[in-house]
């Protein structure tokens, strides 16, 4: 029986090459190029930039928080990350957070913490303010993008090498040792996972594309 796939709404071409970070905020989309270290306030509807900003690094990832945006930054020779805050009037703040090891890349917000992910340690990490890591969530697979839904986290989980092997998975926070339950094939090479309150979005970065998609019954 063949694994049940998402059920792909709408995709548009990226306004840039190599979307990479994707977050959700109000009614915009916020993506991060890759390669072209930018930033950009996309209209959903219409696929158009309402707004460009150029990063401090490399935008590997994004999360709305409380009315501003974070996002994961690669910074210097070794792609070493931190997190700062954005937000439109004043552009990214001074001040960043050291990610732990200098190692991270997707964000997730659930109301009060931030929740880093590792990508080759398979493994979420919840932190405090200051980048404490409050809990480690084992996830058992590489990891391209995470979101809180009504409380749990939805993932995108699988392996990169060699056929971009996704899946979206779910697990409860809530429990002690969440256990992490596989929903429905990813068709394609998904980076960074964002929802709107009705679908979840991701990028998908070799075909320059940004997709919204929902989740068979």
């Amino acid at each position: 029986m063949a694994e049940p796939e998402i059920i792909e709404t709408r995709r548009f071409s990226s306004p840039a090459r190599t979307p990479q970070a994707l977050a959700w905020d109000g009614n915009v989309l916020w993506m991060g190029s890759r390669d072209l270290r930018r930033i950009y306030a996309i209209d959903p509807k219409k696929g158009t930039v309402l707004e460009e900003r150029e990063a401090p690094g490399i935008p590997w990832a994004a999360v709305s928080t409380n009315g501003t945006l974070r996002f994961t930054i690669g910074e210097g020779p070794d792609d070493d990350r931190y997190i700062r805050t954005y937000d439109s009037a004043s552009g990214f703040g001074e001040d960043r957070i050291a990610c732990p090891e200098f190692t991270g890349s997707y964000l997730s917000f659930d109301g009060d913490h931030l929740y880093l992910s590792q990508w080759y340690n398979h493994r979420i990490l919840k932190l405090d303010a200051s980048g404490n890591i409050l809990r480690i969530i084992e996830v058992g697979a590489e990891i391209c993008g995470h979101a809180f839904v009504d409380g749990s986290i939805y993932i995108l989980r699988g392996k990169e090498q060699p056929n971009e092997d996704w899946r979206i998975a779910r697990l409860d926070p809530r429990q002690d040792t969440p256990e992490v339950e596989d929903i429905a094939v990813v068709p394609f090479a998904s980076r960074s996972l964002t929802f709107d309150g009705e679908h979840f979005w991701s990028n998908y970065r070799a075909k320059d594309m940004i997709i919204s998609f929902g989740l068979p019954n």
